[in-house]
């Protein structure tokens, strides 16, 4: 990559002088008006933070006691069914998904998931049975609170009577949704969460075994292998600036963290853990400087990173490398800080890269990526990683022998072994153990297998498309994901 101008971070800090609101975030960032124009699929936004939730397609309802969606899904049909077969009952699942609120972001990923699914299935899918079924999905809005998701979880599977429920976008998502399918003996299958999050997040053991409930993603050493191999492409003093999110998707990071970095032989300054929503992180940053961090880590949602860099800005801290979790990984959040966002550095759950093709669609991941493009109009996004649920449930179907029992779902869940659009999944696999988890796709415990995991930067085009372009810069933890570039340091 040729080196990039100098800029004056500064000068391009977003509204200097204003913090950002989450609500005024999703605006800077474009998120709003981009799922309000997604079409066919979430549909309508009333407001991008929280408030009414409106229905506008088939897929989505309303709210969680209001009308459910209408019945069968739409779209071509797909040689999984057939005019001769009996036809069986419609089959409901339940989808949680964060729409709107400070996780809206993961959500715009989800219409498009869903209108694939819906096309995929057509007017039914021959399941385990023999039989035809109708597939519909009920679509919910959390809007990015575990109450609420917790909430609309409960009402698909009380009022609604779901037959397996889906949940994605991080532990505030997944997990009240799992622990609502744990109690109701619900089965349920989820991702987009690491597994420390998703068993000690809910347990506060590594160990728990769950009988319902089933995640697929990758694990936090994964993210330790990523980031460091990242840190390590660029010349630094090894002094690590440390800042994780006080909730349930930065504390289980806390340990593992603490006790990776003087392995990796680096020396981390830990700060407070700032509570989501924070907007002044002016003692955090001011410890950075002090210890002369030139490496900047942590967790933070989209909307309170873009604080944190603009005040870094301000204050003068310049590290030479930042790696934040969660929040960079979307192009939104990156154009909402112009210059700024340039080589910037994440975590990348999927690309359009990665070597896999989707057994119910038959498109490479560029392919994917490419059609997400084209109909809705707005860069693709590692959460497109998300159709892999819905890959994972409608191969359960067609295993599960009695959709009406649950225990036939949970049956099938649990011999789960098919590839996807990103990666495999197997839990026939032997159980790894949480203790000594290995890098890369694996079963660390009973519920949950691991995906690959890539780092990723991002990098200003010149004339491209898009304002920037996201480079896969590591494959310490997914070699089988090629490698676009290496990690360039920020210039000031």
């Amino acid at each position: 990559m040729d080196p990039e101008p100098k800029m004056d971070r500064k000068q391009n800090a977003p509204s200097v002088g204003k913090e950002v609101s989450r609500r005024e975030f999703l605006k800077i960032a474009g998120v709003a008006g981009a799922v309000v124009g997604l079409g066919a699929g979430m549909g309508g936004l009333v407001t991008a933070c929280g408030g009414e939730e409106t229905t506008t397609t088939s897929a989505t309802v309303p709210s969680a006691s209001t009308t459910e969606a209408s019945t069968a899904t739409t779209g071509g049909a797909t040689t999984t069914v057939s005019a001769s077969a009996e036809t069986g009952p419609e089959i409901k699942l339940g989808v949680v998904t964060p729409t709107t609120g400070g996780l809206a972001t993961f959500g715009v990923a989800d219409s498009y998931c869903v209108d694939r699914a819906k096309e995929a299935v057509g007017d039914g899918l021959i399941c385990g049975d023999g039989k035809k079924h109708p597939i519909n999905f009920l679509v919910r809005d959390s809007q990015s609170d575990t109450n609420r998701a917790a909430q609309v979880a409960g009402d698909l599977i009380m009022n609604d009577k779901v037959n397996l429920m889906m949940a994605a976008s991080t532990a505030d998502t997944t997990n009240p949704v799992a622990d609502q399918c744990e109690s109701a003996e619900m089965p349920c299958i989820t991702t987009d969460c690491p597994w420390q999050n998703y068993v000690y997040g809910r347990t506060n053991t590594y160990d728990a075994v769950f009988k319902w409930t089933y995640n697929v993603f990758w694990g936090t050493e994964d993210v330790i292998a990523t980031y460091s191999d990242m840190w390590n492409q660029v010349d630094t003093n090894k002094k690590v600036g440390e800042m994780l999110v006080n909730d349930a998707n930065g504390n289980p990071w806390v340990k593992p963290w603490a006790d990776a970095m003087p392995k990796l032989g680096y020396e981390a300054t830990v700060t407070s853990q700032p509570l989501p929503g924070t907007e002044d992180f002016t003692s955090q940053i001011s410890s950075f400087k002090k210890a002369g961090c030139e490496i900047a880590f942590g967790m933070l949602f989209p909307p309170d990173f873009v604080n944190f860099w603009k005040e870094s800005a301000q204050q003068g801290w310049q590290p030479k490398i930042v790696t934040y979790a969660v929040a960079n990984m979307f192009p939104q959040a990156v154009e909402a800080q112009g210059d700024m966002g340039n080589r910037l550095c994440c975590e990348q759950m999927w690309s359009r890269t990665h070597p896999f093709t989707s057994p119910l669609l038959g498109e490479s991941c560029a392919q994917f990526a490419d059609e997400f493009e084209k109909r809705k109009n707005i860069q693709w996004t590692p959460p497109l990683f998300h159709f892999v649920m819905f890959e994972w449930a409608i191969d359960v179907l067609k295993r599960a022998t009695d959709l009406t029992d649950k225990n036939a779902i949970l049956e099938a869940i649990k011999a789960t072994k098919m590839d996807t659009i990103g990666g495999p999944i197997d839990f026939t696999a032997p159980i790894d153990g949480w203790d000594t988890p290995k890098i890369g796709p694996s079963r660390p415990v009973q519920n949950h297998y691991k995906t690959p995991l890539v780092g990723g930067q991002w990098i200003k085009t010149a004339g491209g498309k898009y304002p920037y372009e996201l480079v896969t810069v590591s494959n310490a933890a997914a070699p089988m994901v090629p490698l676009g570039g290496k990690v360039e340091p920020l210039v000031y």
